[in-house]
């Protein structure tokens, strides 16, 4: 691998060279020099605001029982405010949900999806991992009392799969395998040119030594040759056991069969901000987060209502919306308004809001995203693979990849996560009927494990580009939109503000949600303050 561009005079930078680590050694190799250089990972805000003053009593109507709007509740209501939540589910939490026997989500143009899992089997279709530096939601989890356990996001054990050329296309290969063997192949390169001082690096003759050091302990090279020729920890031909068996090592696969078969990719695909190692899930479902908020504000929640007008007055903010359960209309007043309904659905409500306000809520669009999750009679992969927890990579971009439960260890059945895609692999997977989704599925998972279709039981599919109330996944902005549209949707329309995970750099996740409410609750107190 070249690090230097032989026709450019210019140093290898930091972050060029940080860059060269990620491409060749993914999160590992580049987090280590980081972590050398003394550079860390920011993190998320850690508490809510400490909003000066009371509500004393201003009244608050907040439009959905997402997180962002039960946030605002709490938080509002612990200031003194009275505080009015409309949500048009019969639950509150948003996209914060999770499928157990006989839940039921609607779906547009498609029958409802009812979940038939077996009694204590879930599933959680929509956020379903926290990472360890999201501070805002393990703020809540850690006041509500919320019981959490590790989520495996990252498994070594699990597999990677390609159909495209070589000796490993159309295998199914353990995932310490490629990231020992191309670790130890890039570092053999740079190792070498390292010790022959054949790179243009500006370095010291001590700091290339430490280099050096850096790289031998990085790929398991041998000190004196500087050859890779493979490591225990990509695995073993026969694992070491008692009495006289120590174990038959295994044999590296070659870079050309690595490179050949794209499987090469992996090695850095878990390296995203929000991909972290240390991931965190409530016990016993995602949705026992919005369920701790139901408990406290539970009085304040009017269900099944949805709005269907918004306008403002000078001193007050009038909503309509219809009771699904009678179809009668009717009208909340307030001296302020949350809304925390997407912008994909808010902007198909009548509102009295600015021509320039309404385009920027065009501005923004909303990812199509799909999961499809599946029982079996038992947990093979832990059984006959050894996999718990963690991630196979299939290549597939009808399905994408193959996610095994981190709980519920060594049970007698479990829940896979057999595809999760977006975009337009998320628009055609959901145009198919619900036993083309599930056999899409099995043909992926069959090529990895042996007991995936035959194991399999039953499935729940999630289409969120047609759950009524969502109308996507997340959001999704451009670039020129973040410029342009954002910033005014930040700001108050007059005694109206809007927040979710929409209006984050975190989109799509909770933090994103409860973070913007944080933002936009002291934002409201504020006017209420110089409205005083």
């Amino acid at each position: 691998m070249a690090v230097h561009d032989s026709n450019s005079s210019l140093p290898l930078t930091r972050r060029h060279f940080l860059q060269a680590l990620g491409a060749v050694g993914g999160a590992g190799m580049m987090m280590s020099g980081l972590s050398a250089l003394g550079i860390g990972i920011a993190s998320a805000q850690d508490a809510p605001p400490a909003l000066k003053g009371e509500g004393n009593g201003r009244s608050v109507v907040i439009l959905g029982a997402g997180l962002a709007g039960l946030v605002a509740a709490y938080e509002l209501g612990k200031k003194g405010y009275r505080c009015q939540v409309i949500e048009a589910r019969q639950y509150a939490g948003g996209r914060v949900q999770t499928a157990r026997a006989g839940f039921v989500l609607p779906q547009l143009g498609q029958a409802d999806e009812v979940c038939d899992f077996d009694e204590g089997e879930y599933f959680n279709h929509g956020p379903w991992r926290i990472p360890y530096h999201h501070r805002s939601t393990l703020h809540y989890t850690r006041e509500f009392g919320i019981p959490l356990e590790i989520f495996v996001n990252h498994n070594e054990a699990a597999f990677a799969y390609r159909d495209a050329a070589g000796p490993l296309s159309g295998k199914a290969v353990r995932q310490q395998e490629i990231i020992a063997d191309m670790r130890g192949h890039t570092a053999e390169i740079l190792a070498k040119h390292v010790d022959q001082d054949a790179l243009d690096l500006p370095l010291t003759q001590e700091e290339r030594e430490k280099f050096l050091e850096f790289l031998v302990g990085e790929g398991q090279l041998e000190r004196s040759s500087l050859d890779y020729l493979g490591t225990g920890g990509r695995g073993y031909l026969r694992e070491p056991s008692a009495g006289l068996n120590p174990g038959e090592a295994s044999v590296p696969h070659g870079l050309s069969a690595l490179l050949q078969s794209d499987l090469y990719g992996i090695v850095s695909s878990v390296s995203g901000f929000t991909q972290q190692k240390t991931m965190f899930q409530p016990i016993g479902g995602m949705d026992r987060i919005p369920r701790a908020f139901e408990k406290v504000l539970e009085e304040d929640i009017t269900y099944g209502a949805q709005v269907t007008r918004l306008q403002q007055q000078d001193d007050r903010v009038l909503v309509d919306y219809r009771d699904r359960t009678t179809g009668e209309s009717r009208q909340v007043e307030a001296d302020y308004c949350l809304c925390t309904i997407p912008l994909s659905v808010l902007r198909g409500i009548e509102s009295d809001f600015s021509p320039e306000f309404k385009g920027a809520m065009e501005a923004v669009s909303y990812t199509p995203t799909c999961k499809l999750a599946l029982q079996m009679k038992s947990r093979f992969w832990e059984v006959e693979d050894h996999v718990y927890g963690g991630h196979s990579f299939t290549h597939s971009s009808e399905t994408g990849n193959i996610s095994y439960p981190s709980t519920g260890w060594q049970g007698r059945k479990g829940i896979l996560q057999g595809a999760y895609n977006f975009g337009s692999n998320a628009a055609q997977f959901s145009a198919l009927g619900k036993t083309q989704r599930i056999e899409k599925a099995l043909s992926v998972g069959e090529k990895i494990h042996a007991g995936y279709r035959r194991d399999f039981e039953t499935a729940f599919s999630t289409a969120w580009h047609l759950v009524p109330e969502n109308l996507g996944g997340w959001a999704s902005w451009s670039s020129e939109a973040r410029e342009k549209s954002y910033p005014l949707l930040n700001e108050p329309q007059g005694r109206v503000l809007l927040a979710g995970e929409h209006l984050s750099y975190m989109t799509g996740w909770m933090a994103g949600a409860i973070e913007s409410s944080w933002l936009q609750i002291e934002k409201l107190h504020e006017l209420a303050m110089e409205a005083a």
